[in-house]
């Protein structure tokens, strides 16, 4: 019986006679995350996948943007093809061009502008004040396109805002609008179309004699000449008759020549060659960063062993190399493009500006030929086979990246219902063991009482 005894206080001791029992959610929580060994390899893997997609979705856009800035080369009417116009008279006359316009010069004299027609009524006191009553007959067009509407003040029609109101309710080509200063409120009315066509009138009509309406402009053609040829236009800005530039009139002054001259634009185009060459820099500059050795983490970037990453950088190094054997540019150098150490770009604008304005078309020509003769649609091939939405290497492998990423996810979800099943199942048989240990140290005094010991036994 002594044996019996000894054996459960020693019990009692282990467990403690405070009666705290055990903390179930601590000893469960603990088993558990030793079983997440497993899970916490998946998702570190699934960082790695996190960081592998985010660089290739980098590069990736990084590779677009490069394709755009060739595509602006290549394009036969982007910006290598651009064309400027300078007028000794910017006042008088000034002009634009489509890409691609032939060079040349040309004599502007501008006789008069086009004018729009425009009529005002007389002043009232407020734009809610009527008018006199009358009957006026609103005229537009000419000819047999010409329509006449009349307009009957005071049947309904008797304020400066009824009046606008119901003229601009015709859309007779005319817009009508309150206009108010010192003198009071007026009705203009102003045609929506420049030119003799836009013309039209304002008169009486009936018995009404009074005129309420004053024009204030007539509205005429401009009239010009250009080379020596006459010109009748509804607009001061004029197209078509200079093939691809268009004739912007800012004033009339006759007899005087306004001369224009087209050229290439060099600066446009020089824009465009250094955002290539930024793009380009761009891109090769973080290809390397993914194989620049950290000495602090001891390891390289999360793409340093991705096959795809390694082609692209190899194909962009060779490309300033390339050598066309048509046209007397021939090379990037020619255009004062060389590489550097790192693989990037460095440009002598001296070098370009000179090329662009001395032999303009053989700079478009080294760029626009085609894939086996051009450098940009050659360098746009190779960077089509990684860019391709449909089975480029870069959606090859983001594809097969979600891929690996959503199987890994997989693994943790179905783990993840594992471990909660386990969970349930130890909460419940700790929960049950803590009973029985909260309930020991009043069965050890039943038990020492049955057994006739006393406290100090």
């Amino acid at each position: 019986m002594a044996l019996a005894s000894v054996n459960l206080n020693t019990l009692y001791a282990a467990f403690g006679s405070s009666a705290q029992g055990i903390d179930v959610a601590s000893a469960v929580s603990q088993i558990i995350n030793a079983d997440r060994v497993i899970e916490q390899q998946w998702q570190s893997q699934q960082q790695t996948i996190a960081q592998q997609t985010a660089a290739l979705n980098q590069l990736s856009s990084q590779t677009s943007s490069l394709a755009n800035a060739l595509n602006a080369l290549q394009d036969p009417l982007g910006a290598l093809m651009a064309s400027q116009i300078s007028s000794t008279q910017p006042s008088i006359v000034t002009a634009s061009a489509v890409a691609g316009t032939a060079a040349g010069t040309h004599v502007v004299d501008v006789q008069n502008l086009a004018t729009t027609a425009s009529w005002y009524s007389d002043a009232v006191a407020t734009a809610d004040t009527a008018f006199t009553p009358g009957t006026f007959d609103l005229t537009v067009g000419s000819g047999n396109s010409q329509t006449t509407t009349t307009i009957d003040l005071g049947d309904g029609i008797n304020t400066p805002n009824d009046l606008v109101n119901y003229i601009n309710g015709l859309n007779l080509g005319v817009t009508a609008s309150a206009v108010t200063d010192a003198n009071g409120v007026r009705v203009a009315l102003v045609s929506n179309s420049s030119g003799s066509a836009g013309d039209f009138s304002l008169q009486p009509s009936g018995t009404t004699s009074q005129n309420l309406f004053t024009r204030a402009a007539t509205g005429t053609n401009a009239s010009l000449t250009v080379d020596g040829v006459p010109i009748s236009t509804a607009t001061n800005t004029v197209t078509g008759v200079i093939n691809g530039v268009t004739l912007n009139l800012n004033g009339q002054a006759p007899g005087t020549d306004v001369v224009l001259t087209i050229g290439a634009d060099t600066g446009t185009a020089e824009q465009a060659v250094n955002a290539f060459v930024t793009a380009y820099n761009s891109l090769v500059s973080s290809l390397n960063s993914q194989f620049a050795y950290n000495a602090g983490s001891q390891s390289a970037g999360p793409l340093s062993g991705d096959t795809t990453v390694r082609l692209l950088q190899s194909s962009l190094l060779a490309a300033p190399s390339y050598s066309t054997t048509s046209g007397s540019i021939a090379t990037l150098r020619a255009l004062g493009i060389t590489m550097n150490d790192d693989g990037t770009l460095s440009v002598d604008s001296t070098a370009l500006e000179a090329a662009l304005q001395n032999n303009s078309s053989a700079v478009q020509q080294f760029f626009q030929g085609t894939a086996s003769n051009g450098f940009a649609a050659g360098l746009l091939t190779n960077l089509n086979s990684f860019t391709d939405s449909t089975d480029g290497s870069f959606t090859v492998d983001l594809k097969s990246l979600s891929n690996e990423n959503n199987d890994l996810q997989d693994h943790i979800n179905s783990y993840e219902d594992y471990l909660s099943t386990v969970q349930t199942n130890l909460t419940n048989e700790y929960n049950q063991a803590n009973i029985t240990l909260l309930q020991l140290p009043q069965t050890l005094k039943q038990i020492q009482a049955m057994l006739g010991n006393n406290t100090s036994s």
